[in-house]
C-alpha cells in the first residue's frame, strides 16, 4: 500500500487521545511477566563463565571437574557450537561473541557454560572450570586503536573503503565518506571558521531489566524460546543459523520487555541457552546478573569527533567537515557509518563531508542505543554551531533557522529530502514563550538540532473481528514503549469504532508473518501502516458482507464512523450496519 506523506489536516477522534494502556494495568499490579518470570516444567539454572582478561589467547578449557560435579547436567564451549555460519562474516562475529572460540576479546567475554539443577550448583561448576590463558596486549581507548603500532585485535580484519587494498590487517574495520560540493572552497569564502575535537565515553543502556531466557529443545529437534527482545523474529533467524536449526522448528515468544533502548536488539546468551538445553535434554533458565551486563553486552560507542564549519557574516554556512572515530568493540559494525551520515543531515549546506572510521577495541560488542551514533555526532557539530553563531554575532536558533534543511535540499548523505519540518520546528521555537522566558540565578537556556530518519522493513500484522465486534490485532513488533496502545488507537481510528473494542497483541513467531527488528524508531510507524492496510482490507470485506445482507452490489456500499451506509435514493429504506451488527451475522455471510 502506498502512502502520501504530505500532511492532510484529517481530523482524529481516536488518534491524539490518551486512553487507558492495554498493558498498564498488569504492568502496575505486578502480573506483567518480563524475561525471568517464565518457567518450565524441570528447568535448570544455567550460568556463563567469562574471561577476566581484555585480551588472550584461549591455550585449553578443561572441564571435566565440571561435568563430574553432582547436579551438572550440561557443560559447553565454543566445541558445541561449531560454526554453521557458511561464510557470513557477521554472523560468525556472533557466534564468536557468544562462545569465544580462538581468543577472548574483551573482559567478560564468554567462554564455557553451565547447566545444573540449582544456582548454587552451577556456581560451583564454573568455579571448577580451568582455563590456560595467554593474555595478550590490549587497548581500549578508541584514540590509541586508532594509533599505528596499537596492539592488534583481529588479524583478519583489513580496513574496507580505503582506495587501495591494504595489505597489513587494521583495527580500523571501515572508512566511510559522504558529503558534496568542495569543501576547500567553501572554507576559503567564510568569513569566520570554528574548528574543534571531541570525546564521548561510552555509554550502557542502563536498561532495569537484565537479559533474560529460558530456552528448551526437544528430542525431535522443536525448540522454543521465551526471552527479553526487541526483535523475536530476528532472534529466531540468528539462533536457529547459530544452532544449525531450521527456523520454522525455532518459536521464538517476546516477554514483556523492561526497557531495551536499542541494547536488545542483538543476541547474547539466548544460543548459548538453546545450546545448554539442547545437550541436557531439559529446558534452561538463563539470567544475567547486573555485573554480567555491564561486562558483557553492548553499550554505545565511545567517540573521537573532529568538526569544522566556516561561515559567511550574513550566518549562511559555507562549508562544513567532520572526521568521526566510532569504538565498535572487537566486532566491526557500522557505528561511524551513521554517525556520518547524521552529523550534518538537519542542514542545508553546498560544501559538506564527512568521513567515518570503525575502530575495534577490546571492549564488549557494540550495540544500538536511541538513534544510535547520532547523539554523539550531534553532539560535537551542534556545539560547533553554538560557537559559530556567537563568533557570527548571531542568535543561535536564527543561525540553525538560516541555515535550515527544507523539502527539495539535498542532504549532506545523499538523498534529496521531501518533505522536512526541521525549519517550522525552529520558528515554533523561537516564537515559543519558554524562549523568552526571564532567566534566574545559575539558570541558562540552549538548544541544539539533531537528526533521525524512519524506515518501513518487514512489517506484518494479523487482524480479526470477531462474532461479538472485538477486534484482535496481532502484530510483531516488540512493544517497547507503548506501541499497542497506539497501534489500538490506529485500528480504531480506520474502523470508526471505539478503542476499547480493539485488542492489540505481541504475536509469537510461529503465529505471524516475519517482522523486522524493533529499532530505529520504526515500531510504531511501521506497524501503522501495516494496521492501516488491515483495517482498509477489513473494511472492504465488512462492505462485501453488508452488500450480501442487503442483496446489493458491493460498490453500492460505503463505509462511515464504523458503519456500512448503502448510498443513494433508491436504498433509503435500509439503516445502517455497525461493524458488531455485519460481525454477528459472519458465520452466514
Amino acid at each position: 500500500m502506498n502512502f502520501d506523506p504530505r500532511l492532510t489536516n484529517r481530523d482524529f477522534t481516536a488518534v491524539g487521545t490518551r486512553p487507558i494502556r492495554p498493558d498498564g494495568i498488569d504492568k502496575v499490579t505486578g502480573r506483567a511477566r518480563y524475561g525471568a518470570d517464565f518457567n518450565m516444567a524441570g528447568q535448570l539454572v544455567g550460568r556463563i563463565l567469562r574471561s577476566p582478561h581484555a585480551h588472550a589467547r584461549i591455550r585449553k578449557i578443561d572441564t571435566s571437574k565440571a561435568e563430574k560435579l553432582p547436579g551438572v547436567k550440561a557443560v559447553i564451549t565454543a566445541a558445541d557450537l561449531p560454526d554453521f555460519t557458511n561464510g557470513d562474516a557477521a554472523m560468525y562475529d556472533i557466534l564468536d561473541n557468544c562462545m569465544a572460540r580462538r581468543k577472548a576479546l574483551y573482559d567478560g567475554h564468554a567462554v564455557a557454560a553451565v547447566a545444573a539443577i540449582d544456582a548454587r550448583t552451577a556456581r560451583q561448576a564454573l568455579k571448577l572450570i580451568s582455563v590456560d590463558y595467554e593474555v595478550l596486549a590490549h587497548v581500549t581507548d578508541v584514540d590509541e586503536a586508532f594509533r599505528h603500532g596499537a596492539p592488534l585485535i583481529n588479524d583478519a580484519i583489513f580496513t574496507e573503503g580505503l582506495e587501495e587494498k591494504p595489505v597489513k590487517p587494521s583495527n580500523v574495520a571501515k572508512r566511510t565518506q559522504y558529503g558534496h560540493g568542495d569543501v576547500h572552497k567553501g572554507f576559503s569564502e567564510a568569513d569566520f571558521i570554528v574548528e574543534r575535537s571531541f570525546r564521548t565515553e561510552q555509554t550502557h543502556q542502563g536498561y532495569i531489566e537484565p537479559h533474560a531466557c529460558v530456552a528448551s529443545v526437544g528430542a525431535d529437534g522443536m525448540a522454543e524460546l521465551w526471552v527479553c527482545t526487541q526483535g523475536p523474529f530476528v532472534y529466531r533467524q540468528h539462533c536457529a543459523q547459530l544452532l544449525g536449526m531450521e527456523a520454522s522448528k525455532l518459536r521464538v515468544t517476546s516477554s514483556e520487555i523492561g526497557g531495551g533502548f536499542g541494547g536488545k536488539t542483538h543476541v547474547w546468551a539466548e544460543p548459548v541457552a538453546l545450546a545448554l538445553s539442547r545437550k541436557a535434554g531439559r529446558p534452561v533458565k538463563l539470567v544475567m546478573t547486573r555485573e554480567e551486563v555491564f561486562r558483557a553486552s553492548g553499550p554505545t560507542s565511545a567517540t573521537s569527533i573532529d568538526v569544522k564549519i566556516g561561515a559567511k557574516k550574513d550566518g549562511t554556512i559555507t562549508a562544513a567537515e567532520a572526521t568521526l572515530r566510532y569504538s565498535c568493540g572487537p566486532y566491526p559494525g557500522m557505528w561511524a557509518e551513521v554517525g556520518a551520515m547524521t552529523a550534518f543531515a538537519c542542514y542545508k549546506l553546498d560544501n559538506v563531508r564527512t568521513v567515518g572510521f570503525e575502530v575495534l577495541v577490546n571492549r564488549p560488542k557494540t550495540a544500538a542505543y536511541r538513534a544510535p551514533s547520532a547523539p554523539m555526532a550531534a553532539f560535537a557539530v551542534e556545539s560547533t554551531i553554538d560557537e559559530l553563531a556567537r563568533k557570527v554575532g548571531m542568535d543561535a536558533v536564527d543561525f540553525r533557522i538560516r541555515n535550515a534543511a527544507q523539502e527539495g535540499t539535498r542532504a549532506s548523505y545523499g538523498p534529496v529530502y521531501g518533505p522536512i519540518g526541521i525549519g517550522p520546528t525552529l520558528e515554533a521555537v523561537k516564537n515559543h514563550a519558554h524562549m523568552k522566558a526571564p532567566l534566574a540565578k545559575n539558570q541558562g537556556r540552549g538548544m541544539a538540532c539533531g537528526f533521525w530518519f524512519n524506515f518501513g522493513g518487514q512489517t506484518c500484522v494479523d487482524l480479526n473481528i470477531g462474532m461479538d465486534g472485538s477486534v484482535s490485532l496481532a502484530v510483531g513488533t516488540v512493544d517497547v514503549g507503548g506501541s499497542r496502545a497506539s497501534l489500538s488507537l490506529v485500528a480504531a481510528e480506520e474502523l470508526g469504532i471505539d478503542y476499547g473494542q480493539v485488542k492489540a497483541i505481541v504475536a509469537d513467531t510461529s503465529s505471524l508473518g516475519y517482522n523486522d527488528m524493533t529499532d530505529g524508531s520504526r515500531g510504531t510507524f511501521s506497524s501503522s501502516m501495516a494496521t492501516i492496510s488491515a483495517a482498509r482490507n477489513a473494511i472492504r470485506i465488512l462492505r462485501e458482507r453488508a452488500a450480501q445482507m442487503w442483496d446489493i452490489p458491493a460498490d453500492d456500499v460505503v463505509w462511515e464512523k464504523g458503519r456500512a451506509i448503502a448510498k443513494g435514493e433508491k436504498y433509503g429504506n435500509l439503516s445502517p450496519l455497525s461493524l458488531k451488527e455485519i460481525a454477528a451475522t459472519s458465520g452466514t455471510t
